[in-house]
């Protein structure tokens, strides 16, 4: 008797991890949403990796400004300091998004620096004072590990922010900026 219902036990444990890996990037989009919404710094540090964050937006902040600059300012000594200062100053920018209020800002499509003084965001579009993370985002599964959210900045540019999975947990671990 106990035979017949333990492969259905097995099965259905089964079923619930997946349906819980699967639903694990927007359970952590609504964590972030929500600890946004609610300035909960803890709970937005529980849902993204910021080493990983500050690593891979200081490394598109450095290849940005070779790219910009970089053919120019070898040619001089003076060049290639103002090159690495430029990288210096890109590293303080970097540190300045991958905070909570620099996150909620991008996740609102709004530049960084409308919000670093502390004040509160501008009246959204639909006249409401409160922050609206992800709106009318695009969301798209990348591989098993990789999921990808989408909005549009206030020049209609993407960025793409993406969650990486360690195990059954999701994180924010990226943010694509497009120049």
């Amino acid at each position: 008797m106990r035979a017949r219902w333990l492969p259905w036990a097995v099965v259905a444990v089964l079923l619930a991890v997946l349906g819980y890996a699967v639903a694990g990037p927007w359970l952590a989009i609504r964590g972030i949403e929500q600890a946004i919404r609610n300035d909960d710094t803890r709970a937005l540090a529980r849902q993204v990796d910021f080493p990983a964050l500050r690593a891979n937006l200081r490394a598109q902040a450095e290849d940005h400004i070779a790219r910009q600059y970089g053919d120019r300012a070898q040619g001089s000594v003076f060049g290639r300091l103002g090159l690495r200062v430029a990288s210096g100053l890109a590293g303080g920018v970097v540190d300045a998004m991958a905070t909570p209020v620099g996150l909620a800002a991008l996740m609102e499509g709004r530049r960084v620096w409308s919000r670093l003084d502390g004040s509160p965001p501008t009246r959204s579009l639909d006249g409401s004072q409160h922050p609206e993370p992800f709106r009318d985002a695009r969301y798209r599964y990348e591989s098993t590990s990789r999921f990808t959210v989408t909005i549009d900045d206030e020049r209609g540019r993407p960025l793409v922010f993406v969650l990486t999975r360690k195990g059954l947990h999701w994180r924010l671990s990226d943010i694509r900026i497009s120049p």
